[in-house]
């Protein structure tokens, strides 16, 4: 379920950065690139998994959701991080002329 969730994530961030592509603001290509690693290596994980112990492609249990929620925030973690060092608003800018 990891899997699909993050690839979820990753399909809805691109999809909104490629509505904002022209001006890239936020750093929503960061978001893109955070997602997608995620998903090729959950992919690459599945693929080598099923390959050399077979069983079910995906994992559809409580525990794999739970994994896939928190990757995802933790994706967001690092992008809202990213966002604040470079202060896209200068709102940290303002703050320390006052």
């Amino acid at each position: 379920m990891f899997f699909i969730i993050t690839a979820l994530a990753a399909i809805i961030a691109t999809i909104i950065w490629y509505v904002n592509a022209p001006e890239d603001k936020y750093k929503l290509n960061l978001l893109c690139f955070i997602f997608w690693g995620a998903t090729l290596m959950w992919f690459v994980d599945h693929v080598m998994a099923f390959l050399t112990e077979g069983g079910e492609f995906f994992e559809l249990t409580l525990d794999a959701t739970m994994l896939g929620v928190v990757v995802v925030l933790f994706g967001l973690i690092i992008w809202l991080i990213a966002l604040l060092i470079s202060d896209p608003k200068k709102v940290f800018h303002k703050l320390s002329k006052n």
